[in-house]
């Protein structure tokens, strides 16, 4: 039965993307960036639609009081990276537009990766490491000055559940430069939507969203490990079977 879902809903965002990342394309040449990004929520919150409803995947979050308010508040949003799903559910939950940070070959999948190309990212050469942290720090200053917040994965790559990977500052470097606080994250999203299995499991995505962390005066390493603490520390609150 699992298999079936899992197709069923593989073959709705095959049917909305297709549609949807033409649209959004053809649209850009007209709409500016900020109702461009609210269109593309619109199919991210279809393809969640099409987890609770085909997969049965409930979603529960906690913690949404700490974001910071304000249409021009600046955040840096490093979260736990299990699965494809939190690329495509946080951005339903966020109040303001987000720029991810991911590797530049994803720009060439058809239809959403043409579509992402035509929103505020940023896109880095994971070949060249110091060139791409100089180009998440100018480009992540300029787009949160312009209320964009920016979310990254600081351990580079999905872990498989329960697993932890080595915390990089690129993050926390950002934020240290912009003066902008760090919004950690913990998601259980490898529960239900494994990190390289086709087949996803109904059962219940916990999103956790701690305490806003200042970044003013703070070193790059020592604020990313406070980050690494907090996240891995909920992460077995909210899953513990995952580290038993």
């Amino acid at each position: 039965m699992a298999l079936i879902r899992s197709v069923l809903h593989m073959a709705w965002m095959l049917l909305t993307v297709i549609p949807w990342g033409l649209a959004l394309v053809l649209i850009s040449v007209w709409v500016g960036r900020t109702p461009l990004w609210w269109f593309a929520v619109n199919w991210f919150r279809l393809v969640i639609w099409g987890c609770r409803v085909l997969l049965g995947i409930q979603v529960r979050v906690n913690g949404m009081e700490n974001l910071p308010t304000g249409e021009t508040s600046p955040a840096v949003l490093l979260s736990k990276h299990q699965s494809t799903l939190e690329t495509l559910l946080l951005p339903t939950l966020m109040p303001h537009p987000l720029a991810f940070v991911f590797k530049r070959e994803l720009l060439r999948i058809p239809f959403f990766g043409w579509s992402m190309a035509r929103l505020d990212m940023i896109h880095i050469d994971r070949e060249s490491r110091a060139k791409a942290l100089k180009q998440v720090v100018a480009q992540g200053k300029g787009l949160l000055a312009q209320g964009v917040w920016i979310i990254m994965f600081p351990e580079g790559t999905r872990m498989a559940r329960g697993e932890k990977g080595t915390y990089q500052t690129a993050g926390t470097r950002l934020a240290v430069e912009a003066g902008a606080p760090v919004i950690p994250i913990a998601v259980s999203s490898g529960k239900c939507w494994p990190r390289k299995g086709f087949v996803k499991y109904p059962g219940v995505v916990r999103v956790s969203i701690g305490p806003a962390i200042a970044s003013v005066g703070r070193e790059p390493k020592e604020l990313m490990r406070q980050v690494e603490a907090w996240i891995e520390a909920e992460m077995r609150r909210i899953d513990p079977e995952a580290y038993l």
